[in-house]
């Protein structure tokens, strides 16, 4: 789903060139019907499976957007010269990312370019976020991510964020906290790439995120296209890249090019 920061998140959902507003649909019952066909995100063939959300099995074997790197970024191997698309690495992990805290299900860190946020944020149902640094290069910034995922979490219950189980928290004063737990393992991050690598952004505020929901599911029951190719119900809530309906919850990102029959 595509979404844009407001006083309330707006969510659009991509249905080949045309796109549904989603906001409006609060309320009202809304289907979605998978045909059976699957399409490649990266090189468009049909593919009888969808690999890391949405690729067919060639592309996910030889794209470096599909490497393991990509979800543990500490161990990125483009200065080892075996990227396996050093250009897409210069375009995409040697960029500018942003290490940050967010509040979703609870405290955690992550990572993204500079240029994801708030996406990223959104797309994780962060109710709270704020930026601590800005890095070099992906590589930088999940070196920093594990430093700091020493004492909080670097992921989310998607269960509890659905629930809004979600306590207002000082992320600012949790920053601080963790700066000074994790100095001397930082201070030698720093002198490993050098102070231009690592800038501490000590004066951006925290951001507060609301999401269009009207009511949140006490039991999380999630759709699963592949066993059931139909989700129909009354559209309660978007949060994060999940629709929320009165018959359960599906995550829209697992089945990224699925072709989807939308009525409402």
């Amino acid at each position: 789903m595509q979404a844009r920061l407001e006083e309330t998140v707006q969510y659009r959902l991509p249905l080949g060139e045309e796109a549904v507003e989603l906001n409006p649909l609060l309320g009202r019952p809304i289907r979605l019907r998978y045909t059976g066909n699957i399409f490649c995100t990266h090189c468009g063939k049909a593919t009888k499976k969808s690999f890391s959300q949405g690729y067919c099995y060639p592309c996910f074997i030889k794209l470096a957007q599909c490497d393991m790197c990509i979800v543990k970024p500490e161990t990125c191997h483009y200065a080892a010269g075996t990227c396996r698309e050093p250009a897409w690495g210069e375009q995409f992990c040697m960029q500018p990312h942003i290490v940050y805290l967010a509040n979703s299900s609870g405290i955690k860190v992550g990572i993204t370019r500079q240029s994801q946020i708030p996406t990223r944020w959104i797309d994780q149902g962060a109710v709270q976020a704020l930026p601590v640094f800005r890095v070099s290069s992906r590589h930088v910034s999940g070196m920093i991510e594990v430093i700091l995922a020493q004492h909080v979490s670097d992921k989310t219950s998607w269960q509890q964020m659905l629930k809004n189980q979600v306590s207002p928290i000082d992320l600012a004063a949790e920053r601080d906290r963790l700066l000074a737990l994790c100095k001397a393992e930082l201070d030698e991050l720093v002198g490993q790439f050098g102070d231009k690598a690592v800038e501490l952004l000590s004066d951006r505020p925290s951001v507060d995120i609301r999401y269009p929901v009207d009511r949140y599911p006490v039991k999380v029951v999630s759709f699963n296209l592949d066993k059931n190719p139909e989700v129909a119900g009354v559209l309660h809530g978007i949060k994060g890249q999940y629709m929320m309906f009165d018959t359960g919850v599906i995550n829209i990102r697992k089945f990224t090019g699925y072709e989807i029959e939308f009525s409402g």
